[in-house]
């Protein structure tokens, strides 16, 4: 790409979005854990343009402030996708390089059709328009070519003839134009129609009246979906977690039932990693190599190094890094914590605000006591720890390498290395005890001197 014409793009996000009912911008509601709006820009951004201008409403300084790194065009009044165009004029003056005109809700469109589109424009074309081919065309505009395959004209379906209905091309929206005559056609479309709007789409008949080539470049329907609706939206989700799961077997990742993961826009698997049914990857989640994650386990603002396994029933919450050949079992919450190389946390236990050392081996139930209703405390774990199962950890407080501490204990003070730490108290035995405590417990019984609990009798004095 470094041999073309330099391109900018113009993002339309000033739509309101009603359909949505939502008080949060239609553009900024995520797929895979990325609004709306940033799909489109990351997109973008891979096209190293030279200008993105992103359109808002006068009163959409939400999205205005998600746009970060694009200059802001403020559309004052809603007179149409055209008028939109015209708002990011200053943004642009001068520029006459390849303008890209998207939106915000249609985020699935890929780098490589933006790119065949650049250069279809680039080799002669003055306007490109994106089409597809849904099974059901619908009422939407029609995209009418000549023999050749190039552009004619775009028809709205309530003005198509019967002929121009039967075409199966329609129209996706967006656009790649000469900056050099954008603007000079916008300035001539008229809003002389019913909703008394400009519509961006006439620029195309205005262009062929001056026998400026117009172009069409395909694309699959489901990559220019655009989003309304929650149920889009939903819609939106499943093919971009498909187009994801594909592309993760393509690198060499095994997915044991496919249709069951879900990735995050930023998810990145390394090869011959493992993956069971029914895991989520929430943001912020780095996989090394030969991993392997479990069914039922949720991962978020985690790294997992190299021969690891995780799971299943896992939870790994932001901060964590697991390292090399580390174990983590079934009903596992880790927490901002640092597990080194071959340590082990096999089973039902939480992990918060640690250091756990290498080979260390966390038994059955370990908490770490990390939070006193004020402030979080760190717990560290040196090289080659024993936790017994069942100890509770009150942070802050440090296990010496090599150090044991005994099962059911609550550990409160450091221990040195290779120490044993116990605080379980004194076993005592009294016999017949149980007999009489059930006893007694039945005669209460029989005398009615029990009544179910009542919560509501509980009153809030403070």
């Amino acid at each position: 790409m470094a041999d073309q014409a330099p391109m900018a793009a113009v993002i339309l996000a000033a739509g309101k979005g009603t359909r949505m009912k939502s008080d949060l911008p239609k553009v900024l509601h995520e797929i895979a854990g990325r609004s709306m709006l940033h799909h489109v820009l990351s997109t973008v951004s891979s096209l190293s343009p030279k200008s993105t201008v992103v359109v808002v409403g006068p009163d959409m300084s939400q999205v205005a402030d998600a746009a970060t790194g694009a200059t802001i065009a403020i559309q004052q009044e809603a007179l149409g996708t055209g008028h939109a165009v015209l708002s990011a004029r200053q943004a642009l003056a001068g520029f006459e390089g390849t303008v890209f005109i998207l939106f915000a809700d249609t985020p699935l469109v890929t780098a490589q059709t933006f790119q065949a589109m650049r250069t279809l424009r680039e080799n002669g074309a003055g306007i490109v328009v994106l089409g597809f081919r849904p099974d059901d065309p619908a009422a939407y505009g029609r995209l009418i070519t000549d023999e050749g395959g190039a552009l004619e004209a775009i028809v709205e379906f309530k003005d198509a003839t019967p002929e121009q209905a039967a075409v199966r091309l329609c129209n996706a929206g967006l656009m790649a134009v000469d900056g050099r005559i954008l603007f000079e056609l916008l300035d001539r479309v008229s809003n002389d129609n019913a909703k008394g709007e400009y519509y961006l789409t006439d620029i195309v008949s205005l262009a062929r009246a001056q026998s400026i080539t117009c172009g069409v470049m395909e694309a699959p329907a489901d990559e220019v979906m655009g989003v309304n609706s929650r149920v889009q939206l939903a819609e939106a989700e499943a093919v971009y977690q498909k187009r994801r799961r594909d592309q993760a077997m393509e690198d060499g990742v095994t997915l044991l039932d496919p249709s069951t993961v879900y990735f995050s826009a930023d998810t990145v698997l390394g090869q011959d990693v493992t993956v069971g049914q029914n895991v989520v990857f929430g943001p912020g989640v780095m996989v090394e190599d030969r991993v392997t994650i479990k069914a039922f386990s949720h991962l978020e603002g985690a790294h997992v190094a190299q021969g690891a396994t995780v799971g299943p029933f896992v939870r790994l919450r932001p901060g964590t890094d697991i390292g090399a050949d580390v174990h983590v079992g079934n009903f596992v919450e880790i927490k901002n914590a640092i597990v080194e190389p071959g340590a082990k946390i096999n089973h039902l236990s939480y992990v918060g605000d640690a250091f756990v050392g290498a080979r260390t081996n966390i038994g059955a139930g370990t908490i770490t006591c990390n939070y006193d209703g004020f402030n979080k405390y760190l717990t560290v774990m040196e090289e080659d720890v024993f936790i017994g199962s069942n100890t509770s950890l009150v942070a802050p407080v440090r296990i010496g390498k090599g150090a044991n501490t005994g099962a059911g204990s609550v550990i409160s003070q450091d221990i040195a290395p290779d120490g044993l730490g116990v605080t379980r108290s004194a076993q005592r035995q009294l016999d017949g005890a149980a007999a009489r405590y059930r006893q007694r417990k039945s005669s209460e019984k029989a005398a009615g001197k029990w009544s179910k609990p009542d919560p509501s009798s509980v009153k809030n004095t403070s």
